[in-house]
């Protein structure tokens, strides 16, 4: 059945971290309209940079061919030296959302194992670098070092050795509850939904992904991120955002295909 005018065609993918990436906005939306971060962006590039009320952190969207296409670098808070994340284009925006609310809560949870949620979805030891690996070997997580010296954090989304899909870094000294929220939603066997064509994702071998399609209320798909930005806005007892985007532009840059 095709969909009517009022609703629009919704693929539910799973593993979730083959969906794609999904819409930016999920991300820099929030940031700026629920948790005060400030943007700037420059017509003549496709770029975004977003920087947090204190000043401390800053966000970059940065579409670019060979590497990370979200960076994220942070000050130095206390005893705690400067830290940074990094995403690749394909990483899904529902796991760097996980990360960047637990970044902006105004308390932030207790520190736990990052490998726990994985652990706690049967993800197994990985052969090589001591980390876990998903059951189907699409997914590693991966702390290469020792006790003395851990090093940063390295976690893949693959369809084998020689088709990366994406990667996520973290240096060695962000905060474990943040890199614990990101594993978090990297475990979460839910599936995540996407409006663009199924030929957008890294795969469609039903072997390795499932996708099912629905059509949903054109209306409920347009307020999914009304109602997400409302609820982070919710945490800091701040007045419910502008629906409309802030300023001449919103903060978005292309999706990579």
């Amino acid at each position: 059945m095709s969909p009517t005018p009022e609703s629009i065609e919704v693929g539910f993918i799973a593993p979730r971290h083959l969906a794609g990436s999904g819409d930016p906005a999920w991300i820099t939306v929030p940031l700026h309209q629920a948790c005060g971060w400030t943007y700037e962006d420059d017509p003549l590039m496709p770029r975004v940079v977003l920087t947090s009320p204190d000043k401390t952190a800053v966000l970059r969207l940065e579409p670019h061919p060979d590497g990370q296409w979200w960076t994220l670098h942070h000050a130095p808070d206390g005893p705690r030296p400067a830290w940074y994340a990094s995403f690749g284009a394909q990483t899904p925006v529902e796991l760097i959302a996980g990360f960047m609310d637990a970044l902006t809560a105004p308390t932030p949870p207790d520190a736990t194992d990052p490998f726990e949620p994985l652990l706690q979805q049967s993800w197994k030891t990985a052969p090589g670098a001591p980390g876990l690996m998903a059951s189907d070997r699409t997914a590693f997580v991966q702390r290469p070092g020792d006790e003395h010296s851990p090093g940063p954090w390295f976690i893949t989304a693959t369809l084998g050795h020689d088709r990366p899909v994406w990667q996520a870094r973290f240096g060695e000294s962000t905060p474990p509850h943040l890199i614990s929220a990101f594993t978090t939603a990297l475990a979460d066997p839910q599936p995540v939904w996407r409006t663009n064509d199924v030929l957008g994702l890294p795969t469609i071998d039903p072997n390795i992904i499932s996708h099912r399609f629905l059509d949903v209320p054109a209306a409920y798909v347009a307020a999914a991120l009304t109602e997400r930005t409302e609820s982070l806005s919710g945490r800091h007892n701040t007045p419910p955002p502008n629906a409309s985007p802030p300023g001449p532009a919103a903060p978005r840059v292309p999706r990579r295909r």
